[in-house]
């Protein structure tokens, strides 16, 4: 059976880690095929809430072999810290495999994504990572200079690796006026990672192929948004990686005919954290409703994210560059309560009216978004369980977002467990794999 890849359409925090659980019951692999544990998946259930950095969210179900992917990049720390929050939690790791291509996240990472961003603040020109090493990580792997998870494995190989990029590193370190590392304390890190990790350390790609060509459903579990893309997002307030379905053969070793849907995760309104243009930002009454009704803080930093209406300017390249065919909205709930909701349809940039996607920078500071008003609603949607019981208003503004950003709603999600999930279009292909799952 082909792939399914999810992704996000916007600036991160769409909420595709429920989707993720939700698609899991029918499928025998979940593959995260980029980002690091800059990532923030939160999937509840029940009482229960957990906050997922790398380990892929599948990992909630049994039957799942969760994989991280060669185009992440994994911090070990990290990883064995989650595994045993997990495990304490009574969900088994055993199954986990790691990519023997992922690269590895050393502390001179860190330690230089602290320093860079830091210098950044102090001139103004910071752009918001979470300082958690991703981006060097990355930088590494473009030099070629990097350690990755089957290096970890070869003491030798691994001392040469690290004793070049030690040098360099400290350099760079001791420019910014920050520690340095020592060689001998860097190896015993790593090493004792890789005894840890070794049963786990594997050929994934081959694995994920294997099971493509039994006929199973593997599941590609993207991190960030569209809008946060290396090269289609809003650069340079961008993440390292390529977060669209695009990323999920690269980084997840599969072929684009191996791919068959693609389920595109969307919020009902636009938040990002850090800083970069939103152009629908609002800094109101209305604003603080979306942030504090919808707990829009970060996962992983538990920075307040900023938010703002729906804007279909971003929200239209998103499906076209992702070649999205169906759509999850995800928290509509949380426009319960305003009397009028507004959704960008455009900009204006300069006195012209501008409704394509995509725009620099420096044309988003400029851009002052063209809004359609509306109705609102007032009814709390939580306990809704089908279409029919969304109040009307809700109903336009679904049937809204499907004509303008060109793709079929599939899946609405009015609250963050597993049974506040309405399905639109039960005869689509991904109702009919939910339905399978359910009743399986």
């Amino acid at each position: 059976m082909p792939a399914t890849v999810i992704c996000g359409l916007q600036w991160g925090d769409e909420g595709k880690g429920k989707a993720t659980d939700l698609l899991s019951a029918d499928v025998s692999a979940v593959v995260r095929y980029q980002g690091g544990d800059n990532a923030g998946h939160t999937v509840v259930v029940g009482d229960e809430v957990f906050k997922l950095h790398l380990v892929p969210s599948g990992v909630l179900h049994e039957h799942i072999t969760p994989i991280v992917g060669p185009g992440v990049v994994v911090n070990p720390r990290t990883l064995l810290t989650e595994m045993q929050m997990l495990n304490e939690r009574g969900i088994a790791t055993a199954k986990l495999r790691v990519s023997n291509a992922a690269h590895v996240i050393m502390p001179y990472h860190v330690a230089l994504d602290a320093a860079r961003e830091g210098a950044a603040a102090d001139s103004g020109a910071a752009i918001g990572t979470t300082r958690r090493g991703i981006g060097p990580a990355y930088g590494d792997r473009a030099w070629r200079s990097g350690i990755r998870m089957g290096d970890l494995l070869e003491p030798d190989l691994l001392r040469s690796r690290l004793a070049a990029a030690v040098a360099e590193k400290n350099a760079l370190l001791a420019s910014y006026g920050a520690a340095t590392f020592a060689l001998d304390d860097l190896l015993a890190l790593a090493l004792d990672w890789g005894r840890q990790l070794a049963w786990a350390i594997t050929d994934t790609t081959a694995l994920v192929q294997g099971s493509l060509a039994r006929g199973e459903h593997v599941l590609f579990e993207g991190a960030q948004g569209t809008m946060l893309d290396l090269d289609h997002g809003t650069y340079p307030y961008v993440t390292s990686s390529n977060p669209i379905a695009g990323g999920a053969c690269t980084g997840g070793g599969i072929g684009p005919l191996q791919v068959d849907q693609v389920l595109g995760i969307m919020k009902a309104y636009s938040t990002r954290v850090g800083a970069g243009p939103l152009p629908t930002e609002l800094k109101d009454a209305v604003g603080e409703h979306l942030t504090e009704k919808g707990h829009e803080y970060g996962t992983t930093t538990g920075r307040r994210r900023r938010s703002g209406w729906l804007d279909f300017v971003p929200l239209r390249y998103a499906v076209q560059v992702n070649s999205v065919n169906t759509l999850m909205l995800n928290k509509i709930d949380i426009l319960s309560g305003l009397p009028q909701v507004k959704v960008c349809t455009g900009y204006r940039v300069d006195g012209m009216l501008v409704d394509s996607w995509p725009l620099n920078v420096a044309q988003l500071e400029r851009a002052e978004p063209v809004y359609e008003t509306l109705e609102g609603w007032s009814e709390d949607l939580s306990a809704c369980r089908s279409v029919a019981d969304l109040p009307a208003a809700a109903r336009r503004y679904v049937a809204a977002i499907e004509e303008r950003a060109g793709a079929p709603i599939d899946v609405i999600s009015v609250g963050p467990e597993r049974n506040q999930t309405l399905m639109v279009n039960s005869g689509s292909v991904l109702g009919a794999r939910r339905r399978a799952g359910a009743a399986a």
